[in-house]
């Protein structure tokens, strides 16, 4: 599948997910506390929902918390069809019934666009894509209808019923078959949703068959009760996947979310989400909160949005999903967003609030709380720092020169971006935390190209007297295995070694100062999850260490295998001896570690996802834990499976920017596909 590009204290423990609960057939419901959520706070948000009348649904860890009015209604949703119906471009892009969002519309509908015939007098009509139906930026005007095209493919975003309507026309035709047929056979009835549950009208806007096929709508036609809304807003919060089965690719999930770099920042046409502007915040036809414009609301939200405020609200670091139907909620003066905020800001506020659920670190923790950083304090979600926005990865070191050595993944890396995407591109950053500068590395024996695991992306980056090394993981192009390359003019030439690990799917290097000044002996150490996957999280993590100077030399690598009577380490060349120096079951995936000189720990920060590619046995956390030595032992500094924001696929904590005394750090994070920094404080004891 191709998709185009276009506060508060928190210590150890949170709110935890114990083992998948479907609704099927019903719900199992769970006190707010139970949930982790704060009763009051949810109060708020269903009053708040209630000046509309109507029903909802709050649900937290696949449960039940909270309804409100009748749950069996239906109501007419809208434009929150547009959300619903895009689901079935992700069956088409799984069945291969379209190849890509950036293929031709006209490929799959050769009369689309017409009537009227003006539209064929613009020129426009071939340039029109899958990729700008989706996203609101084909040019088609507002009414549901056979509407004009107003400007050029992909100049502006203007709100369409009519450009949403042609997509689902499209999809009819590669299926030849009615979408509401397709539906409940392929995505309705295994969530349990019942024609009870959902209709989808005959088309309003224009003749009810297109080659003897119903024709449906994008831009409206369905009714729903929030029972059935909450239940697609749960597969799309589980990336696609129903229990046991994958229903949507992730990928497409993924892209639906978020708002394409093609589409941010458009000029806004029509008077409809001028006011902040839409183009910042909208997917595939879904909206989101990727700019921030509801403060009080992670940057991962998004959500359907329909006339009279039905919504479909999903928050995945939260995992919070949310229904509501009714009638329209007062607006005065009020932005639109500033009265969705009225109801999901207390929906937001009522898990960082709650207090209950909580389990004690041994309980949810792979490690007992750290007796050296007893505590962390993240600053305000508002206050990230985000550039390169669609890239992610971004494993760093510290330069001879000062600057930060990092790389990106299936991205453009920071403005001004490159023009193709990568699956691994080089970059630099200099200045400090709160006022950096950063920049593109190009490099033609560097750059490597393909999406997802089809490419090699850098999982360890590490300076050495000069030389900057490169750890790359999919190395096989499949998402397994791993390959070495090092560079001697800082990123611009490299070189790539010619053996690889084929046990070891993501290693990273053990991190100390500035070209590896302050490091602990004459070695390079490297942790890697045991697995050969880049992709599938393992129960443990192994250590290797090499000679600084043989760092490229496979024979020099010797890999720990255990403690003896005296607690020091023994290492042994052969690598089928290896030994774990972290444990953590189904938990172990991608990873940083960084020595803080001033603490005299070792840092580690640890990512995992509950949905691996398709494999429910991952464990959902991020979690940053602490030790003496590079073998351990291990306690836990901050663990969360809920954090305020998208951790993103991976986090680092680069060396240069550790504060005086260790009691502070900036965090690197890929949250949302950006090169996002984080200001965390810790409290801390004599190490």
């Amino acid at each position: 599948m191709v998709i185009p590009a276009g506060v508060s204290m928190l210590l150890v423990g949170g709110p935890a997910r114990g083992e998948e609960v479907w609704p099927m057939p019903e719900w199992v419901r769970v006190k707010p506390e139970d949930a982790g959520m704060d009763a009051a706070k949810l109060a708020q948000a269903r009053d708040y929902a209630l000046t509309g009348g109507g029903s909802g649904c709050i649900v937290r860890g696949d449960k039940l918390v909270l309804a409100w009015g009748p749950q069996k209604r239906r109501y007419d949703l809208k434009s929150t069809t547009k959300s619903i119906g895009v689901t079935a471009v992700g069956l088409a892009l799984a069945d291969g019934k379209i190849n890509s969002l950036g293929d031709q519309a006209r490929k799959y509908h050769p009369t689309l666009g017409v009537p009227p015939e003006a539209n064929a007098k613009t020129g426009w009509l071939e340039k029109v894509t899958l990729f700008h139906l989706a996203t609101q930026t084909a040019g088609f005007e507002k009414p549901g209808g056979f509407g004009k095209l107003l400007f050029e493919p992909g100049t502006k975003w203007c709100y369409s019923d009519g450009g949403p309507n042609w997509l689902a026309e499209c999809i009819s035709l590669v299926y030849k078959k009615d979408l509401k047929e397709l539906m409940f056979e392929r995505v309705f009835a295994p969530l349990g949703i019942t024609p009870a549950d959902l209709t989808w009208r005959d088309n309003w806007y224009r003749p009810k068959q297109l080659d003897g096929i119903p024709r449906r709508e994008f831009g409206s036609g369905i009714s729903a009760n929030v029972n059935a809304m909450a239940r697609i807003g749960l597969l799309y919060l589980r990336g696609g996947r129903w229990q046991n089965r994958q229903l949507l690719p992730k990928d497409f999930v993924d892209a639906v979310r978020r708002t394409p770099p093609a589409v941010k920042g458009l000029p806004v046409a029509g008077g409809i989400g001028d006011r902040p502007k839409a183009s910042n915040h909208y997917g595939l036809l879904w909206w989101n909160n990727a700019d921030g414009a509801i403060p009080g609301l992670p940057r991962d939200a998004f959500w359907s949005w329909g006339l009279h405020d039905s919504h479909i609200i999903v928050i995945p670091s939260l995992d919070v999903v949310a229904a509501r139907a009714g009638d329209s909620w007062k607006r005065g003066s009020q932005t639109d967003y500033q009265v969705l905020a009225g109801f999901l800001e207390p929906v937001a506020a009522s898990v960082q609030a709650g207090k209950a659920g909580k389990p004690s670190p041994a309980a949810s923790a792979p490690y007992p709380a750290s007796k050296v950083i007893t505590a962390i304090t993240w600053a305000p979600a508002s206050s990230i720092v985000r550039k390169a926005e669609g890239s992610d990865n971004w494993p760093m070191t510290w330069g001879d020169d000062d600057a930060l050595y990092t790389a990106y993944g299936d991205g453009w890396g920071f403005a001004p971006k490159v023009k193709a995407k990568l699956s691994l591109g080089l970059a630099k950053v200099v200045g400090p935390p709160d006022a950096f500068k950063a920049m593109n590395i190009r490099s033609a024996s560097g750059e490597q190209k393909g999406d997802g695991p089809r490419g090699k992306k850098a999982s360890g980056m590490l300076m050495v007297n000069g030389v900057l090394y490169m750890w790359a993981r999919n190395a096989d192009g499949e998402g397994n295995e791993s390959q070495l390359a090092w560079s001697k003019d800082r990123g611009k030439t490299w070189t790539w070694a010619k053996w690889k690990f084929k046990e070891l799917g993501y290693p990273c290097f053990l991190n100390f100062g500035r070209d590896y000044a302050g490091a602990r002996d004459e070695y390079v150490y490297v942790f890697s999850p045991d697995t050969p996957s880049a992709y599938q999280a393992a129960d443990r993590v192994i250590l290797a260490r090499v000679p600084a100077g043989k760092i490229a030399n496979r024979a020099a690598y010797d890999f720990f295998v255990r403690l003896d009577d005296k607690r020091r380490p023994l290492w042994a060349g052969d690598i089928a001896s290896r030994g774990a120096v972290f444990s953590f079951k189904a938990g172990c995936n991608r990873l940083a570690v960084t020595y803080s000189a001033p603490l005299r720990r070792y840092l580690m920060t640890m990512r995992s996802r509950r949905v691996d590619r398709g494999r429910p046995a991952s464990a959902n956390h991020f979690g940053i834990y602490d030790a003496p030595q590079p073998w351990g032992p291990w306690t836990t500094v901050f663990y969360t499976k809920t954090w305020d924001v998208d951790p993103g696929e991976a986090q680092h904590i680069p060396s240069k920017w550790i504060g005086p005394g260790g009691k502070s750090f900036y965090l690197v994070f890929s949250g949302d596909d950006s090169f996002c920094v984080r200001r965390a404080d810790l409290e801390v004891s004599n190490p």
